[in-house]
């Protein structure tokens, strides 16, 4: 079913980590085009006076994880970055933190847990006030590793990286929901996460996967236009039109089967529309 919905003004920017953090820190290419900076990206789609807050409450190091990001931001330039550290959920609950958020053009969300992350702001008047804003102004938010897992409404907590195709090896919760009916895993390629992903899909095949390869994101558009930005491999996993699979037959401890499942790896500058969004008339 096409869910009905408006259409968000803002733009999210997921990241599948280690991305750079520095343009000198990029390597010279053979390629036509020079690699690609996505932390420069972000500061592009920055609208009004381009002030960025930067969450990292998703860390178990909050200030470290801070620090790199507005030394980061400050060589692209931008005068007014500020630092929201939230720790417990009446700090996310306060008039102090939705006055940041309010001020904000732009959210850098930390990686680290993204299980602390959602525990932390889910539910909260922080919560509600970013994505109240995600829905009705042109904010840009951007999640890198646990930051981008955490947008989705199906949220990876737990799983070994060579884990998945055993029923119950991965748990799932309730994401951020800023992107929904969408699943996103991180540092995709280099962690071998394809099956886990998988398993996701065949417990609900009307959702698609997002797996995000490191220095890789999407910049959502409009809630459901996808645009490729960085230098790696965005996989998308689609079970739309799966024929079949053994997930709600087999017991927890055996090993799953799914056919037909939809692959496509898209690099730099390719697009991908989510399928089922319908907007409000």
């Amino acid at each position: 079913m096409p869910t009905t919905s408006p259409r968000p003004k803002g733009r999210l920017l997921a990241i599948g980590g280690h991305e750079q953090r520095d343009a000198s820190d990029q390597k010279s290419s053979n390629q036509e085009t020079s690699p690609d900076f996505i932390l420069q990206r972000f500061v592009d789609e920055l609208k009004g006076s381009r002030t960025v807050v930067i969450l990292p409450a998703a860390s178990e190091e909050p200030a470290e994880a801070a620090q790199s990001y507005l030394e980061a931001f400050s060589a692209l330039g931008i005068e007014s970055v500020e630092v929201l550290d939230i720790r417990d959920r009446d700090q996310a609950n306060s008039p102090e933190a939705l006055e940041v958020i309010s001020r904000a053009d732009g959210v850098m969300i930390t990686g680290g847990d993204q299980l602390r992350l959602t525990s932390l702001l889910g539910g909260t008047r922080l919560l509600h006030r970013l994505t109240e804003r995600y829905y009705q102004e042109p904010i840009i938010i951007a999640g890198t590793s646990a930051g981008a897992t955490a947008m989705s409404t199906p949220m990876i907590y737990q799983g070994r990286n060579d884990a998945g195709f055993v029923k119950d090896e991965i748990h799932i919760t309730t994401g951020l929901q800023l992107v929904r009916d969408v699943a996103i895993d991180t540092h995709f390629i280099a962690r071998g996460r394809i099956v886990r992903m998988a398993q996701i899909i065949a417990t609900n095949p009307g959702c698609i996967g997002l797996g995000l390869e490191e220095d890789t994101a999407v910049l959502v558009h409009q809630g459901s236009e996808l645009e490729v930005v960085g230098n790696g491999i965005v996989v998308l996993l689609d079970g739309h039109n799966c024929t079949g699979n053994t997930i709600a037959e087999i017991e927890p401890g055996e090993v799953f089967s799914i056919r037909d499942l939809r692959l496509h790896l898209l690099s730099k500058g390719q697009r991908f529309t989510l399928p089922g969004f319908n907007e409000v008339a």
